[in-house]
């Protein structure tokens, strides 16, 4: 549990793993199981406070890769930053917060920018003091990542319109390297879960009880 009466939950995945399908679902059953839930959703594209990432994604300020991790992570902190109160008032009443993405999709995402492993991770410390010591953003309780192999996110991601980090191969599989360090690197925060199995994606309520016996 949080440092509140609520809990903080939050639903990360790899591109094409089915992540927005298995956040309806969780959020269904927890609110069936008589949880009060406030839902979030990160980047908040209609809020004001999105307007960097907004303008990162669309290739405004260049490649992904032109753009270094911690200017990029500055504009997704922000974000967060500003949904920081609302986050901690559903807390103090008790509720379960459960937020499509956090900080650690800004960590995946923005690690694969850097090679050298001592680097990354100095890069995850970084950011961890910045959004949750600087910025005193809620920590989360846990983060679940959503993972899927590379050939099958590839796959699912064929035919859907993506943005500047989905249409890079190069970073998709990076990202998936990634997530996996943080799993192993802070297994308190981050707790994966397989999607996959002999080369094919788990039908939707396999990997739903799954996440759910999390």
């Amino acid at each position: 549990m949080n440092e509140t009466s609520g809990a903080f939950i939050v639903i990360e995945g790899t591109d094409g793993s089915g992540k927005s399908t298995q956040f309806g679902l969780i959020q269904k059953k927890l609110e069936a199981a008589g949880y009060d839930v406030a839902v979030f959703k990160f980047p908040r594209y209609d809020n004001p406070s999105s307007y960097f990432v907004r303008r990162y994604l669309g290739g405004d300020y260049g490649k992904a890769d032109e753009v270094g991790p911690y200017s990029s992570s500055l504009f997704y902190a922000l974000d967060r930053f500003e949904a920081a109160q609302e986050i901690r008032e559903a807390l103090k009443e008790g509720k379960i917060v459960l937020s499509d993405r956090f900080t650690g999709s800004n960590m995946a995402h923005q690690g694969t920018k850097i090679d050298n492993p001592e680097q990354r991770r100095g890069f995850f410390i970084w950011l961890d003091n910045l959004e949750f010591e600087m910025l005193r953003i809620p920590r989360p309780d846990i983060s679940f990542i959503l993972r899927v192999t590379p050939d099958v996110a590839q796959k699912l991601l064929a035919e859907k319109e993506r943005d500047i980090h989905e249409a890079d191969i190069s970073h998709l599989e990076r990202a998936i390297a990634v997530y996996d360090d943080m799993a192993q690197l802070f297994p308190k925060d981050f707790q994966r879960v397989d999607c996959v199995r002999s080369g094919e994606l788990l039908d939707v309520d396999t990997i739903n009880l799954m996440l759910w016996e999390k």
